[in-house]
């Protein structure tokens, strides 16, 4: 495990909040759909699937980014193995995690299947999924990585108050660890965050937010 472990206070519809941040973990509104309109739908998925498409991810939180893709990998009959890979540097603890699924209840039959992997170290296989979770401070971590991803959910807590996830060195290995082709979406439409993609040859884009959130950024690399 990390030496830090997630601290946690529980808000409107028990919806975690980080203690260290000062942050919710999803939307106060809707956390699913939040995660299905930026990470999902950013990303282009389920239409970009194919068998070994690889999803990484700065900020693994609750695990519910994971749930949602492998429920629409599934629902999207693609056959074959879905290579998931977090990077994270506070890990909730499992019944935390168990406590934040039980507000989904779409997720409620896969949550409850993969409920018995959380805490494994360093993460869990199933039949369509290889799920990987890095520990400790991605900006040493993802530099160290040796792997590429099809698709980037950045989804680590607000840039104003957890700015080392949205470094511009972080955000330049996120591109270096894009394969050709690859995309990133995050729901923050931070200029600074977008000219980090830009100057690292991802051409980025501004577009419709969720909820209250006006915009976020999706990006493609070339």
């Amino acid at each position: 495990m990390a030496d830090q472990q997630a601290e946690l206070e529980w808000r409107t519809g028990e919806v975690p909040v980080s203690a260290q941040f000062d942050d919710p973990y999803y939307s106060l509104e809707d956390g699913l759909a939040e995660t299905r309109h930026v990470f999902l739908s950013g990303n282009g998925l389920p239409d970009r699937f194919q068998d070994g498409f690889h999803i990484a991810e700065l900020g693994f939180g609750t695990g519910l980014n994971l749930l949602a893709a492998l429920q629409s990998w599934r629902a999207s009959g693609q056959a074959g193995v879905l290579q998931f890979t977090s990077f994270e540097a506070f890990p909730l603890a499992p019944k935390d995690m168990l406590r934040a699924h039980h507000g989904f209840k779409t997720l409620a039959p896969l949550a409850q299947e993969l409920a018995p992997f959380w805490g494994a170290p360093g993460g869990f296989d199933l039949a369509d999924l290889r799920f990987r979770l890095i520990l400790g401070d991605a900006r040493d971590t993802l530099r160290a990585w040796d792997q590429t991803a099809d698709a980037w959910f950045l989804d680590g807590f607000s840039p104003a108050k957890n700015p080392e996830l949205w470094e511009p060195d972080l955000l330049a290995e996120v591109a270096c660890h894009t394969a050709p082709g690859g995309t990133v979406a995050t729901y923050t439409a931070a200029g600074h965050v977008r000219r980090a993609l830009s100057a690292n040859g991802l051409l980025t884009e501004r577009t419709a937010g969720f909820g209250r959130k006006r915009h976020m950024t999706i990006a493609r690399k070339i």
